[in-house]
């Protein structure tokens, strides 16, 4: 059968594009569209509730898919209960259907997106960054290189987030895993090129993961300068040295900044038989703040413990200390030093034999031997030159002992001096300071040698005085700010933190020159005054004092009280007192005089005043430790 042929209207397609292009049909059309336009409008609050109440739906869903097999039962009773009390209150239902018509029209409202790709300047910092860790990140042969000149910079930063005035706030990126990560001349140059080109002036923090070949660079704030010595809610044998990066311990201490009260990250220096890093060295620049840490580590040791203190630098920064229970000495000559240091030493040796003969018998440690003895020695180094220079011995070698056997008799040894006297520090010192702080200004090469590693964070050239690293035995190196501890005899000290300091202090033993003593300061013996037995008190200063041509006297009698003057009433009583100079080589030795109570330390219960070249000086301690100068 032959095939008809269609009609000529359906074939030819210009009549169609004429109505197409007619008038009439592009009215309504028009119409159409108006007509859409105003159903949407109208019907606007309905489609809202429509997609919010679909979002809640399944939302509802994903939930009751998340919840285990068990937990189904009790949650649709629960529900159904609802549904019941709801049922029953008075206009409930109608209530229930207001809720979830404004729940649907709140979730299904239409939300603006937020622009979160970066903008064209925020693109060319990118753009150059990339471009400068071509040269550290490139090698020739790579068939496919991460690293090129014009290539992708949207491959290797995979994250990115821009402050409010368009400078990297952190930064992701992906680096080739040929490089070479685990050298750390390698790892400085790249922390140099992204600090120069992040922008300098902030100090940035490196998180190198050489699993993933990844490295997140974070922008740090500022460490807070506003907390002041205070006491803080350690056990016996942690010291806070300051504090750091909330992320960087998993330990937070409740301090208190002026009216605020908060809960702060601290960097806690342990000690004691069972530390591994005993002793600490403090090293910075001048004004750094490093006698305001050692000032604030005795005012914490003095809550457990006994303090020596040795003021190389001569400027009466510990005269606060002078005069106070459990302060055994504050020394700023050569000659006391020497004194005083050398009876530490003697001191370390007999609490070392001591508990040693306590562990033979099967009894434990004399309880004088377990109380904490600190040696804190500011700029020791001075005092070396000045014994080089008068042809005498380096007072840094009596730190020998305790810095090698101090852990054992509960003795710790703090030092701390400038970078230009690091070269004078004896052996012991270096060898035996295992606990490390540099404060001030200082660059990442002089960082690495004093702490042994160098800082995860890039050094700034300008910091508040107490801003440094800290670095405890192989831990990481940690930022560090020390809570400000002025000394609270100066007179530029403002009145709040001259109150806080006064407030840590403890109580004073020794009245000042010229006072009459509140109570009596007697040996280590019993007194036989009213029959009854005195509580042993130590003297608490060892002081140089500025007063020429006193009598040079000696005190260790039994029931002697300190006069004003320097000199004892048992002195006064036998018409004259012994020269200091024939007291030394016939002292008896230590422990000679019965103890009254054992807390004190054996030695710490005699006074000694001796005068050498018109010098008057006062040395608290054993006698033994006493030699006559010649």
């Amino acid at each position: 059968m032959a095939r008809r042929p269609l009609p000529r209207i359906l074939t030819d397609s210009a009549p169609l594009a004429r109505m197409a292009n007619s008038t009439s049909l592009a009215r309504s059309r028009e119409l159409a569209r108006t007509a859409a336009d105003s159903a949407s409008d109208v019907f606007h609050p309905l489609i809202t509730i429509g997609r919010g109440l679909r979002r809640l739906g399944a939302a509802g869903r994903r939930r009751w898919v998340e919840t285990p097999r068990d937990h189904r039962g009790p949650l649709a009773f629960f529900v159904g209960a609802c549904v019941l009390v709801v049922c029953l209150v008075p206009y409930g239902p109608l209530l229930a259907l207001i809720t979830v018509m404004g729940a649907g029209a709140w979730a299904g409202r239409e939300r603006t997106p937020v622009d979160t790709g970066p903008g064209e300047a925020e693109r060319e910092r990118l753009r150059a960054l990339y471009e400068a860790l071509v040269p550290y990140f490139s090698v020739d042969g790579d068939p496919s290189p991460l690293y090129a000149h014009d290539g992708d910079w949207e491959r290797v930063f995979p994250e990115y987030v821009f402050d409010e005035g368009g400078r990297i706030e952190r930064l992701q990126l992906k680096y080739p895993a040929y490089f070479t990560d685990g050298e750390d001349q390698s790892r400085v140059r790249i922390e140099q090129v992204l600090y120069a080109k992040a922008g300098r002036g902030r100090e940035y923090h490196f998180g190198w993961d050489e699993l993933a070949n990844q490295l997140t660079l974070t922008a740090l704030g500022a460490l807070p300068t506003d907390l002041v010595a205070q006491r803080f809610v350690t056990s016996p044998g942690e010291t806070v040295l300051g504090f750091t990066d909330p992320d960087a311990v998993q330990r937070t201490l409740p301090v208190t900044a002026g009216e605020e009260r908060r809960d702060a990250p601290p960097v806690v220096w342990r000690t004691g038989p069972r530390s591994t890093e005993p002793h600490l060295l403090v090293l910075g620049q001048p004004g750094a703040g490093a006698t305001t840490l050692l000032r604030s580590i005795a005012l914490q040791a003095l809550q457990h413990g006994d303090v020596l203190v040795i003021d190389g630098s001569g400027t009466g920064e510990y005269g606060c200390l002078m005069g106070r229970h459990g302060v055994l000495g504050v020394e700023s000559g050569l000659a006391g030093a020497l004194a005083t240091l050398e009876w530490a030493s003697h001191e370390t040796e007999r609490r070392l034999i001591a508990a040693n003969r306590a562990r033979q018998a099967g009894r434990p440690a004399p309880e004088d031997t377990r109380r904490p003895l600190w040696i804190i020695a500011d700029r020791p180094t001075a005092l070396a030159h000045i014994a080089v220079a008068e042809g005498r011995e380096d007072p840094q070698r009596w730190l020998q002992v305790p810095l090698r056997h101090g852990r054992a008799a509960q003795v710790t040894v703090v030092v701390a001096d400038q970078f230009e006297s690091a070269e004078l520090l004896s052996d012991p010192v270096r060898a035996h300071t295992k606990a490390r702080v540099v404060l001030g200004p200082a660059t990442a090469d002089e960082v690495r040698a004093v702490l042994g590693a160098p800082p995860h964070t890039t050094p700034t050239a300008s910091v508040p005085p107490g801003r440094g690293y800290a670095r405890l035995g192989s831990a990481p190196v940690l930022r560090l700010q020390v809570p400000a501890t002025p000394d609270p005899l100066d007179t530029a000290t403002g009145q709040a933190h001259r109150q806080a300091v006064l407030a840590l202090l403890p109580e004073r033993t020794v009245p000042a020159d010229g006072a009459e003593p509140a109570e009596p300061v007697t040996g280590g013996h019993r007194s036989t005054d009213a029959g009854k037995p005195v509580e042993a008190r130590k003297p608490a200063d060892v002081s140089t004092s500025a007063e020429a041509g006193k009598p040079v006297s000696v005190s260790k009698s039994a029931g002697a009280v300190a006069k004003p003057d320097g000199g004892t009433a048992a002195a006064d009583a036998d018409g004259a007192a012994p020269d200091a100079e024939q007291a030394g080589p016939t002292a008896e030795p230590v422990g000679a005089a019965e103890p009254v109570g054992a807390a004190e330390p054996v030695g710490a219960a005699s006074r000694v005043r001796s005068a050498k070249r018109g010098e008057t000086r006062a040395v608290n301690g054993s006698a033994e430790a006493v030699r006559a100068e010649g």
